[in-house]
């Protein structure tokens, strides 16, 4: 079997894939169909987020098969009330919806926003502040809230309502008037360029939304789960959104997402204003309760450390010109990036892009000695 050929004949060809097949990995490794290995900082773009079959993470997943795989929301299950608990006595919000991706998140918390403004206001209120060169998902609406003209081609018509703002308080003040229900922002722009936006941005932010009754939504699908050094990277800034969205590295490697809503928002969905088959899935939220138990204090503090050792080794090597990012989501400025990513891989490192930059997204808890070796093939790749 060609896995290559098969995968050229019959999956549809969405994916520039990098010719690599992956059948098995621990942790931080990775290995291909011929046993070569791999050191990964990528983590699946940012879900693998405590390595590759973490054990607890395995074993919360595998009890839960052996119980109950499925059985929908006309029902109750333990790891899905369980998991909610959990998201909203860390972050101080009261309701979580839960679906399966983050661009399904993303769309219940646009649903939920505009459904609060219509509630209380009436019609005409509607419309959603978003950022350019932000990055939302890729159904329809998604699309729509991302602020990329690279993704507003062919599928027109898109969804009414967004407007786009640099990433300025200035600039978001100046497009919310008295027909915007929310601002909706990622903290780090992840497929914008590993942008970190910053604390006196946000918290000018949250204060403007919260005096004018506009709701602040964070999009926390790639920060979320410990990625910058908090569990959710708003908790960085002192600030509390109205909605977080969150899926990748809440599952670590099982499809979830969430809508989490704070006090304004938590009572805005009745019964039938939304829904999702396998939303909410036992085995899906077994996993992610091991995984929001595993990140502690002591895990956070060492994607703060290590993020220091990889910033300070970059940002040391000559070929870079800047460093950004927050935490373990890092993206290095040179030249070719795309280039230097085929080498890497080449030399059994697996990096991403994101623009015209290296993205990097190992675990959080990537032991040193291989994140070492890993940062010595970047260094050789990038000289």
């Amino acid at each position: 079997m060609n896995i290559f050929s098969f995968d050229e004949q019959y999956v549809a060809s969405t994916y520039g894939r990098q010719k690599v097949h992956f059948v098995s990995g621990k942790g931080s490794l990775l290995y291909d169909e011929n046993g070569k290995e791999y050191i990964d900082f990528g983590t699946g773009i940012a879900v693998n987020g405590l390595g590759v079959k973490f054990q607890p993470w395995l074993d919360a997943v595998k009890a839960q098969l052996d119980l109950l795989p499925h059985a929908s929301n006309l029902y109750y299950t333990s790891p899905c009330a369980l998991l909610a608990e959990k998201i909203c006595s860390r972050t101080a919000m009261k309701k979580v919806f839960f679906a399966n991706s983050g661009a399904e998140a993303n769309e219940c918390a646009i649903k939920v926003a505009r459904k609060y403004s219509f509630d209380k206001y009436g019609s005409g209120r509607e419309k959603i502040v978003a950022l350019k060169n932000s990055f939302h998902g890729r159904t329809i609406t998604t699309l729509a809230a991302t602020g990329q003209d690279a993704f507003h081609k062919y599928f027109m018509p898109f969804t009414e309502g967004f407007v786009f703002g640099e990433p300025t308080f200035e600039s978001v003040k100046a497009l919310a008037d008295e027909h915007t229900a929310a601002v909706m922002l990622e903290t780090v722009q992840g497929e914008g360029g590993v942008n970190a936006l910053g604390g006196e941005f946000l918290t000018k932010i949250a204060a403007f939304c919260k005096e004018n009754d506009i709701l602040l939504v964070i999009d926390e699908v790639q920060t979320g789960n410990g990625r910058t050094g908090k569990l959710y990277s708003f908790q960085n800034y002192g600030i509390i959104p109205d909605i977080f969205t969150t899926a990748k590295g809440l599952g670590n490697g099982l499809p979830i997402g969430a809508a989490v809503f704070g006090e304004k928002t938590a009572s805005v969905l009745g019964k039938g204003d939304h829904g999702s088959t396998f939303g909410g899935n036992p085995v899906a939220c077994a996993g992610a309760c091991a995984v929001l138990d595993a990140i502690d204090d002591d895990l956070l503090a060492g994607v703060a450390e290590r993020s220091k050792y990889i910033i300070d080794f970059l940002s040391a090597l000559p070929s870079v010109k800047s460093v950004t990012g927050l935490g373990l989501m890092l993206g290095i400025e040179t030249d070719d990036a795309a280039a230097k990513v085929a080498a890497c891989l080449e030399k059994g490192l697996v990096v991403l892009t994101a623009k015209n930059k290296i993205r990097l997204l190992p675990a959080l808890n990537i032991p040193y000695d291989i994140l070492k070796k890993g940062l010595e093939v970047l260094k050789e790749v990038l000289a």
